[in-house]
């Protein structure tokens, strides 16, 4: 088993069957190679198949053997419970001090988790050991508007300003899927956790700032990868009834941030509801 000071990468994957090796090769040479450099360091994959039916799993299989149960495991889900529940699922099945969530199109470089290890890093002393770093696209939001439709434009700009109005007003980007969080950051905040699709990272940055976690933005790069986009016009409607929701249900009590208590027992860990 992977010891707790270790890593946790959770993947989360839908019908990506021909970007997995990609964002796979990719993620294993980096973790690899920087564990040779520093003997130290240890990590763990966590694939999450979203219950796709074709054979995502079985290409994710491949890694596992190649690797080791110990450095890749991968999770299914019989059905298709949304990013969120597929994350959450992951999140909770981690060993790793440190858990980082990327999305498995590749559209953001894994290098670049130097970039949100130094802004967890900055945010030092961690208040209770919780702390997120958020990798952020905000800083290229000039060039994608300049390639977006008219309509597209729109439906961001109005996102943006509802996530604003309604939940989070200090992150610019929320919906970046490169997040690196400390276990008891994770812990807390999935446990809480409603949203299981798209907007669940919004519920998760709004738990985070009720509960006082400091976060921190990160530039980071990005590519748009083709395949990975949301329907444009109804994933946006969900997403923003969700926000609605998010607002309504914490002000009427009707979601509660329960406070819950993490017993870690051989790599693993076990939930104690604790009520308030």
């Amino acid at each position: 088993m992977i010891p707790l000071q270790g890593n946790s990468l959770l993947l989360c994957l839908h019908t990506m069957r021909k970007t997995v090796p990609l964002m796979m090769d990719e993620a294993l040479d980096y973790l690899e190679k920087r564990q040779k450099r520093d003997p130290s360091f240890t990590y763990e994959v966590i694939v999450v198949n979203d219950g796709s039916k074709d054979q995502t799993t079985k290409v994710a299989m491949q890694y596992c053997k190649k690797y080791g149960s110990d450095k890749v495991r991968v999770l299914s889900l019989v059905k298709n419970r949304g990013k969120g529940g597929a994350v959450r699922m992951g999140v909770f099945s981690s060993r790793g001090k440190k858990i980082l969530m990327a999305d498995a199109d590749g559209a953001t470089k894994f290098a670049d988790i130097e970039k949100v290890e130094e802004g967890l890093k900055n945010l030092r002393p961690w208040p209770n050991q919780m702390a997120i770093s958020c990798g952020s696209r905000a800083h290229l939001e000039k060039d994608s508007v300049a390639k977006r439709s008219y309509f597209r434009t729109l439906l961001m700009y109005g996102f943006h300003f509802l996530v604003w109005f309604l939940c989070v007003k200090e992150i610019r980007d929320t919906q970046c899927g490169f997040k690196l969080l400390t276990r008891e950051a994770a812990l807390r905040t999935f446990s809480t956790l409603h949203i299981e699709r798209w907007a669940f990272d919004v519920e998760l940055l709004y738990i985070a700032q009720r509960l006082k976690i400091p976060i921190a933005e990160v530039a980071v790069n990005w590519t748009e990868i083709e395949g990975s986009k949301l329907v444009p016009f109804w994933s946006w409607l969900q997403m923003g009834r969700d926000l609605l929701f998010i607002r309504l249900r914490y002000m009427t009590g009707a979601w509660k941030l329960e406070r819950r208590k993490w017993v870690t027992q051989g790599g693993g860990s076990l939930l104690c509801y604790c009520p308030v």
